[in-house]
């Protein structure tokens, strides 16, 4: 039970960091708003936090932890595009995961803000390698190098919507690029299989898994 508790009130803690850090950023969030958000002291903070700096390290964290994988697909290629969609529909729809992309693009001195960059990247890249040795991907086609390409472009696209909000909708610019780069790395029979609809985040997000490890921890 006492496991149970500290769990939920890291989680807790987690989750108004998160609020915070979207509302004001890095910089002007004080660990007093987060305390306020979670109406805890701050004794069970620094019991599971050192500062706001782990804090920030967390909800970088859950970026990749907290976006479940798609479930097996006729094609691996359409779970590439999935694990996408899936991250797009949640990042819409839930403060931790929105607080966390914020932090990713933001100037932090002094805050080491590669990891989800980092396994997104090898999330991605495990995926279009399985597609290319099932001869889904184009012959050229390097999975390391479309998956830095993937994730450098998604990030991208992420900050130019949130400086164009409301004028860009999200689901709609990342289902674009999608198409777009399918184009450029599917082979021609895969490629017309493909569903890169709208509403397709939300629909598979209902049959996602978490990854085991992360499940386990």
């Amino acid at each position: 039970m006492k496991q149970d508790r500290a769990i939920r009130t890291r989680r807790l803690i987690l989750e108004a960091a998160a609020a915070v850090f979207d509302e004001k950023g890095y910089q002007a969030a004080k660990l007093t708003d987060i305390l306020e958000r979670a109406s805890l002291t701050k004794g069970a903070l620094y019991f599971h936090f050192a500062g706001k700096e782990a804090l920030a390290h967390a909800v970088l964290d859950a970026q990749v932890s907290d976006t479940p994988v798609p479930a097996p697909q006729r094609y691996k290629v359409q779970e590439y595009v999935d694990m996408g969609l899936i991250y797009t529909h949640l990042l819409v729809n839930d403060p931790l995961l929105r607080a966390s992309a914020r932090l990713s693009l933001e100037q932090i001195p002094g805050l080491n803000r590669s990891s989800p960059y980092v396994e997104w990247v090898e999330r991605n890249t495990r995926v279009l390698a399985e597609a290319k040795e099932r001869g889904e991907l184009l012959l050229h086609v390097d999975p390391a190098e479309t998956a830095r390409i993937t994730v450098g472009a998604y990030g991208g696209m992420n900050a130019m919507v949130s400086t164009l909000t409301p004028q860009l909708d999200l689901q709609h610019e990342i289902l674009a690029l999608y198409r777009h780069l399918l184009a450029g790395i599917t082979v021609p029979a895969v490629l017309l299989e493909l569903d890169v609809s709208p509403g397709r985040g939300a629909h598979v997000l209902a049959e996602a898994v978490l990854e085991p490890a992360v499940a386990a921890s």
